[in-house]
């Protein structure tokens, strides 16, 4: 059976292509040459098939939303609630990162439960179960290559592989001088399993058998930032750099051997460094799709950082991201709840928007808002706006639905005004 990008390469029209071209807006010869050059990935695992979509050049970006157990916290309803108010927000995308319980259980069931692109971080499970028997460094290769078929053959569309931590990139990490060293989860089980075996990291050495399961299940490699900055002061140094350089000679071999990939990004990182790091990436890493957290622009609002990364997100979007990573109120202090997710979909949902206007897309829905508001028509304002239940809520503390304008302004709105007299 042939491969999305070798449909794609090909000519071959599928149903999947059609349905992503009517949605973006884009001819099905501009996707189908986006998808088979490699600058657009369209995840969708057979196993899985979730709702056809794409990530990349001329494609709307696209959000993800992290789900999972941790060690303690361990409640699947509680996941299938995130998971429900991510889908009813517009999630495009949702990751299980479950660090405990029944993990294959949880998997499992997300995956069922989830119509839209579903990815995971294998590492993870891998080496927790190490851990268990002994350490994270007592993985084997066989340990770590058994577990990404297992999330493959379950249906995970997309999958992080921290494939760019090399012993060479170990180096550049110890000479760096970071504040935070290495503050991905996944990143920090390759460096110690590095450091402390010292051999090349399996993923990279053996990247060749990596393409073949990835074509053998048609899952997209998502090449993971196991040195992205995890504090301002740390951004677009050494280990960074090199750890990107890495990751673009790997998506140029994925090409190569027909299978999707896109490429992840920082992290922490100043505002004004944003934009060039994302020309840089597309530079580096041959414009494969982008995939950011935040990147979160100032490191002091803890129970912020869904504002501060959908600040960054917007500039990074604006710049070449494709895909952002939310983030929610509980980043870096605890397992988000329900409320924490919607609040952080949100976020990045407008972040989103405000990348894609930057790039000629969504404006309409602007433009549809300020009619809306001039005619003080708010029903249409409710329909169009991203939240419509905390808008409605606003609106009718302290105002009957019966009146035009808001408890705000009452009877001098500047809209009613100036409406009734330029009539």
């Amino acid at each position: 059976m042939s491969t999305i990008m070798q449909d794609a390469a090909n000519g071959v029209v599928t149903e999947q292509f059609k349905t992503i071209a009517k949605k973006e807006g884009v001819t099905e010869r501009f996707l189908m040459d986006g998808i088979a050059s490699g600058r657009i990935v369209a995840p969708s695992n057979p196993n899985h098939d979730p709702i056809p979509s794409a990530i990349g050049e001329g494609m709307g970006i696209k959000v993800n939303v992290n789900l999972g157990t941790s060690r303690d916290m361990v409640c699947m309803d509680d996941e299938l609630k995130k998971l429900k108010v991510a889908l009813d927000y517009g999630a495009d995308a949702v990751m299980d990162l479950s660090t405990g319980g029944d993990i294959d259980a949880i998997r499992a069931t997300i995956l069922k439960e989830c119509p839209v692109m579903t990815g995971s971080v294998p590492i993870y499970q891998i080496g927790l179960t190490a851990a268990r028997k002994n350490a994270v460094v007592e993985m084997t290769e066989d340990d770590m290559f058994n577990g990404i078929e297992r999330h493959a053959k379950d249906g995970m569309d997309f999958m992080t592989v921290h494939c760019g931590i090399t012993m060479e990139n170990v180096r550049w990490l110890k000479e760096s001088g970071r504040i935070m060293d290495v503050v991905s989860r996944g990143g920090s089980f390759l460096t110690a399993w590095i450091l402390h075996n010292e051999e090349e990291n399996p993923l990279y050495k053996n990247f060749d058998y990596l393409l073949e399961l990835a074509k053998k299940y048609e899952f997209t490699l998502s090449l993971g930032d196991g040195f992205r900055p995890g504090c301002i002061d740390d951004a677009s140094d050494a280990a960074q750099i090199s750890e990107l350089r890495t990751l673009g000679h790997l998506v140029k071999r994925s090409r190569e051997a027909g299978v999707q990939a896109m490429v992840e990004g920082p992290g922490h990182m100043p505002l004004d460094q944003i934009e060039g790091n994302m020309m840089l990436e597309k530079q580096l890493c041959y414009n494969a799709p982008f995939y950011v957290l935040g990147p979160l622009v100032t490191d002091i609002a803890p129970g912020y950082d869904h504002i501060v990364g959908a600040i960054g997100g917007s500039i990074a979007a604006k710049a070449g991201a494709d895909f952002l990573c939310y983030l929610t109120p509980a980043e870096h202090l605890s397992l988000p709840d329900v409320d924490d997710v919607k609040e952080g979909l949100i976020a990045s949902k407008i972040a989103a928007h405000v990348g894609d206007m930057m790039r000629g897309k969504g404006h309409a829905a602007d433009t549809k808002m300020a009619i809306a508001r001039k005619n003080l028509d708010w029903e249409t304002m409710f329909d169009v706006c991203i939240d419509p239940v905390k808008a409605k809520a606003y609106r009718e503390r302290g105002c009957t639905k019966k009146e035009d304008g808001c408890s705000m302004c009452g009877d001098v709105c500047a809209i009613k005004i100036v409406n009734q007299y330029l009539k």
